[in-house]
């Protein structure tokens, strides 16, 4: 098959260089914006008269037929046309005849491509931010029902502190708060439409790139043709938005691995996201959580992958630029996922409140409130960080925690303890304490629960 390009050539491309070049095979995702921006371009060409009004209607008519085909997979894509955009312009020529090669004036594929990848993914960014707040809410709904469930707060992996559950999952929703936020506000960079820019100086016909541009939504043309057919920052910011994701996604899948395990015994996934061992029947592995951990490696590498693609090119177009699909396909398709399982098993999640409380009543993460107690009555808080010290040392010699000590034991370390003390270090109150804007008193937990549902 001769190629569109082909009337400077006086050899067919080899086959292996058709098959290496070749775009189709994954820019086949593109085959709907392509024909979105292909419609807008075409219904601006009769506008403009730089086409007859009705070759236009008869293009468009054409394309509508070849959308329909796609939608029905009735349609074979071949190599030999290399992409998506020679492709749908074969199919069109193929099905209303010379006319359809009108389609390209004032056009390349440069610009071509550059207006299918803004269209894709300012559609996909709203789509994951829908899916953003569905787990935002599962996460709401969640601590909705475990203001008040106690579990041990912790840094370094060691039990620091107790805090409310809900507090611990609500600092996960002002994560993905910020992700959401960041892609809202990507959509501001996306939304510029590259089209018309043609090869990389514009085009002699008469375009009217602000008619196209706003038919397809866009908010603003691109200022500098350059620039606009070169531009690849905004999939850059969007892969760079997406590795923070994942990487609370990942952060969240780890808490929820550590809490299902038998070691921990806080939490359990419902069956529908778990699976079993080939070999041991009692497994039950969390492999919907370690696999979304497991997907922070792509989507990092995708990043990485443009990143180093990008730096070394002059401008504007270049054939290494075919390179940046992918990665933005696989992208979206993987935090897709990933959020579409995140929501649901979140939403079914068992919390073992029981469990909880028993691990807060068996450790020493209380502590740092027999210091405050201290201070309050007057001994500097450096002492009395020693003098508490030497208490937790004294209890896990005898095997003994802190409300386990009487009176007696107490104040052969301090005479300012009391009667008191044992209120002081009661969980729930060590958790109520904590009153301060943002802290893990439960009265606080609630304001912040309340914050947050506004912000869905």
């Amino acid at each position: 098959m001769s190629k569109l390009w082909g009337g400077r050539f006086t050899k067919p491309t080899d086959k292996l260089v058709e098959e290496y070049t070749s775009s189709i095979g994954f820019d086949v995702k593109l085959a709907l914006q392509d024909i979105q921006g292909s419609q807008a371009h075409v219904e601006m060409l009769g506008k403009c008269g730089i086409i007859a009004e009705e070759e236009a209607a008869q293009i468009k008519e054409g394309l509508q037929i070849i959308q329909k085909k796609i939608e029905n997979e009735e349609v074979e894509f071949s190599v030999a046309h290399e992409d998506i955009h020679m492709n749908i312009e074969k199919l069109l020529i193929d099905e209303i005849g010379p006319v359809g090669g009108k389609l390209h004036t004032g056009r390349s594929r440069n610009d071509q491509v550059a207006t299918d990848m803004h269209l894709y993914l300012k559609e996909k960014t709203k789509h994951l931010i829908s899916l953003l707040e569905a787990v935002q809410k599962s996460l709401t709904d969640q601590a909705e029902q475990h203001v008040d469930t106690i579990i041990p707060g912790y840094t370094h992996l060691q039990r620091a502190q107790p805090v409310s559950f809900a507090h611990h999952l609500l600092a996960y929703f002002w994560m993905f708060e910020r992700d959401k936020e960041r892609l809202q506000d990507s959509i501001k960079r996306i939304d510029w439409s590259p089209l018309g820019a043609a090869a990389l100086a514009g085009t002699p016909y008469p375009v009217d790139r602000k008619m196209a541009a706003e038919s397809l939504g866009f908010e603003n043309v691109y200022p500098n043709s350059l620039d606009a057919v070169s531009d690849r920052d905004f999939i850059l910011e969007f892969l760079s938005i997406s590795s923070i994701l994942i990487t609370h996604i990942s952060r969240l899948s780890e808490e929820l691995i550590l809490w299902g395990s038998q070691e921990f015994n806080f939490v359990e996934l419902d069956d529908a996201f778990c699976t079993g061992s080939s070999i041991m029947p009692q497994k039950k592995n969390p492999d919907v959580p370690e696999l979304l951990r497991g997907k922070t490696g792509r989507i990092y590498g995708n990043l990485m992958g443009l990143l180093t693609l990008l730096k070394g090119l002059p401008l504007a177009y270049n054939k290494d630029m075919q390179e940046d699909k992918e990665g933005m396909f696989d992208t979206v398709e993987t935090l897709d996922g990933a959020l579409s399982l995140l929501a649901p098993m979140l939403a079914s999640m068992e919390v073992k409140s029981d469990n909880m409380r028993q691990a807060v009543n068996e450790d020493y993460s209380n502590a740092t409130d027999i210091a405050d107690y201290l201070a309050v009555k007057g001994l500097p808080f450096r002492q009395a960080h020693e003098v508490i010290g030497q208490v937790v040392l004294y209890a896990i010699e005898n095997k003994k925690y802190l409300l386990d000590l009487s009176l007696e034991e107490y104040k052969k370390f301090s005479d300012l303890f009391e009667s008191d003390i044992y209120e002081k270090l009661a969980p729930d109150n060590v958790v109520a304490a904590r009153s301060s804007e943002g802290g893990t008193g439960f009265e606080q937990v609630k304001e912040q629960l309340a914050l947050a549902k506004k912000h869905l």
